[in-house]
């Protein structure tokens, strides 16, 4: 689990630590990259609370979706179809489908552990 965190750490870091500056022309591929890197993110997460994690799945699936979500915005831009809109669509709706799913699983553990120790409180 702790490498989707050092990932977000770092990348924070070197975005407010430097002052790179991104041309106009990549704005839609940068935006869908960035999208498709929090699905990756927050699929990591909650691969690791359903504690079913793996550093290569988490590895390649995120250079994976990073490179298939700018490939659909160039393939669409060579084509003259707004084709990154896909992208968008598909991974937006991953990434809440994952926040979702991780807010069940900690409210549930919360859940759990009130019990308990309302469960030792009683006993």
């Amino acid at each position: 689990m702790w490498l989707p965190f050092l990932g977000l750490m770092f990348g924070l870091a070197l975005g407010l630590l430097t002052n790179i500056q991104i041309p106009s022309i990549y704005e839609n591929y940068l935006s869908i990259a960035v999208l498709a890197a929090l699905d990756t993110l927050f699929g990591g997460i909650r691969a690791q609370l359903q504690q079913v994690y793996d550093d290569k799945v988490f590895v390649s699936g995120f250079f994976f979706n990073i490179i298939l979500a700018a490939g659909l915005a160039f393939l669409g831009v060579y084509l003259g179809i707004d084709l990154y809109l896909a992208a968008v669509f598909a991974f937006g709706v991953r990434l809440f489908q994952n926040i979702a799913i991780i807010r069940r699983i900690l409210l549930t553990r919360l859940d759990e552990k009130r019990l308990k120790r309302k469960k030792n409180s009683l006993e």
